[in-house]
């Protein structure tokens, strides 16, 4: 049990990344419509999920979620991907990387009973949580094939009966909890042909993570499918993951510019410290939003937020990592439903996290890095519908940042004006879903 007992406490850090880190999440693509399908990708390339030639029951539960065509990522990936090839993909936020691994695994996949076939591995509980649910959306008409979710918090016996009683056919969880569950032989990899990191750059870069990665690694077969995907790829890290490959697909975003989102409207504020509520409040009251995320950079500074915004008769819920796992995927889930408008955050769901009515991102504390702004804005205006940034600015490292964005995504960063045009980051469409009217912000010309 001691060995258990180290994972469990090294999931936590691998987890948490307490609040300056930068922390998880890839998501599945939302619906092309308006102006970003006639004039982008989809509008030159029309092709639809059926020309990949995936199994009818994939694309049944396609059209159910209503997707149409398929993004640049997937229109590269997915039919190489369907051969069982390793691919290497790097794509900005919100364009579908992970329907190009979940399609492409339930594609290959024959269920065999008591057999882990897919694994995926990722560095958050939310975001593992995230995949399980597309991974079970995407088989709703493959009954046979079973999928379960495994990370820490979670007695690990609950694990280990699980898959005693039902062993999955894909399993998603975070490495600390798988590794436990290899180690103690409970979990049975030797049959594994599909092998996945999401977020690969968070788990590859730390050497500890690295080194959990490579042990779980050694335990599959030496002949399977590797794919590894990430918003951000950096030139030192891919070499790395080409030594987990053999003669891997590389998709990567050439121009880092380009990874700056499509149809994002991005402004900056200047402020003291002591009139960011204040300014938050005015926004609140004059911009016109779906949801929102508010980003802070502590657990105690997204409670205090949280709470003053209710005083303010702003009701608004909060996720950081001093909540149980419960509350936290409780609240996810409320709010991904449409339960809450509002949402102040740490990290914890900077990276990969999707929830379709986000249309506005407000940094409230400015992020440590170009790249977790990049996560962070990527929270809004999702695979081609329109959002707004705004970043609060209140020290001179707060502006290093700002302008190491602006030269990195070759993006031109303005002051808020005293007048935003709301069309300019927001436009209603009613989407019809199989059990939900999805209200969406999309970019939509009125000859449509």
């Amino acid at each position: 049990m001691g060995v258990i007992g180290d994972n469990d406490a090294y999931e936590e850090e691998l987890v948490d990344y307490e609040e300056d880190d930068q922390n998880a999440p890839s998501s599945v693509s939302a619906k092309p419509s308006g102006e970003f399908a006639k004039k982008g990708y989809v509008g030159i390339h029309s092709s639809g999920f059926r020309d990949f030639l995936l199994k009818p029951e994939l694309l049944r539960a396609i059209v159910d979620s209503g997707f149409e065509h398929p993004s640049e990522v997937q229109h590269e990936c997915i039919p190489q991907a369907i051969l069982g090839m390793d691919v290497i993909c790097q794509a900005k936020s919100g364009m579908g990387k992970t329907a190009v691994f979940v399609l492409s695994t339930l594609q290959q996949i024959e269920p065999v009973a008591g057999q882990v076939a897919g694994l995926v591995l990722c560095h958050t509980r939310e975001l593992a949580y995230q995949i399980c649910n597309e991974f079970e959306r995407f088989s709703t008409y493959l009954p046979d094939v079973k999928v379960a979710v495994f990370y820490g918090g979670v007695n690990i016996k609950v694990h280990k009966d699980l898959l005693k009683n039902e062993c999955p056919h894909i399993v998603v969880g975070t490495p600390g909890r798988i590794l436990a569950l290899a180690r103690d032989k409970e979990l049975g990899l030797k049959n594994v042909r599909h092998f996945i990191l999401d977020e690969c750059d968070k788990m590859l870069e730390s050497l500890d993570m690295r080194r959990d990665v490579q042990e779980i690694f050694k335990m599959t077969p030496h002949d399977k499918q590797v794919m590894m995907f990430s918003a951000t790829l950096s030139k030192e890290i891919r070499p790395v993951c080409k030594k987990f490959m053999q003669d891997p697909m590389e998709i990567y975003v050439d121009d880092e510019a380009k990874l700056t989102l499509h149809g994002l409207v991005q402004h900056y504020i200047k402020l003291s410290e002591a009139e960011k509520n204040r300014k938050l409040t005015d926004l609140l009251d004059a911009l016109d939003f779906n949801q929102i995320v508010i980003f802070v950079k502590s657990v105690n500074r997204a409670a205090e937020l949280n709470k003053l915004l209710a005083e303010s008769n702003f009701p608004s819920i909060c996720i950081h990592s001093g909540m149980s796992q419960e509350e936290r995927l409780k609240r996810y889930k409320g709010f991904k439903e449409g339960h809450s408008r509002i949402l102040v955050a740490t990290d914890l769901v900077g990276r990969g996290i999707d929830i379709e009515r986000v249309n506005i991102v407000i940094n409230y504390d400015m992020p440590d890095s170009a790249d977790t702004y990049l996560h962070r804005v990527g929270r809004a205006g999702r695979f081609g519908t329109k959002g707004l940034a705004v970043t609060f600015v209140s020290s001179a490292s707060d502006s290093e940042v700002l302008n190491q964005v602006q030269a990195r995504f070759e993006v031109d960063i303005r002051e808020l004006p005293e007048q935003i045009d709301t069309s300019t980051y927001s436009k209603i469409l009613w989407r019809f879903c199989k059990h939900e009217v999805v209200l969406r912000n999309v970019i939509e010309e009125a000859h449509d």
